[in-house]
């Protein structure tokens, strides 16, 4: 992923951001909501797909290798897993989204 920004931030503020970062599945505490949702690795090999794949039950999204960039501000590596984060789990997370704001109702 390559970001550029209006007023660029460190390296180290857009770590701490994604160290605290939440939403609102995380506040409401839904069951398929990973807590943390996003994790950062300092390791330059990571992450990697066979190892990290599976962070928050396979709904997390894990981070590395934030790096100066000579054309954007800084550009960095996001792995998530496609199938339980962008396909099943997103639409079951979406679903407990829906019910706990009251867009679904039983039946």
């Amino acid at each position: 992923m390559f970001v550029r920004f209006a007023r660029k931030p460190t390296a180290e503020q857009i770590i701490d951001l994604w160290k605290k970062a939440e939403g609102k599945p995380q506040r409401l505490k839904l069951p398929s909501a990973p807590n943390p949702y996003l994790t950062y690795f300092t390791d330059e090999n990571r992450p990697q797909t066979r190892l990290d794949r599976d962070a928050g039950g396979g709904m997390g999204i894990t981070i590395g290798r934030l790096r100066p960039d000579t054309i954007y501000d800084y550009k960095f590596v996001c792995l998530s897993h496609n199938t339980i984060r962008g396909a099943a789990g997103g639409a079951v997370l979406t679903a407990e989204l829906l019910a706990a704001e009251g867009f679904l109702t039983p039946a």
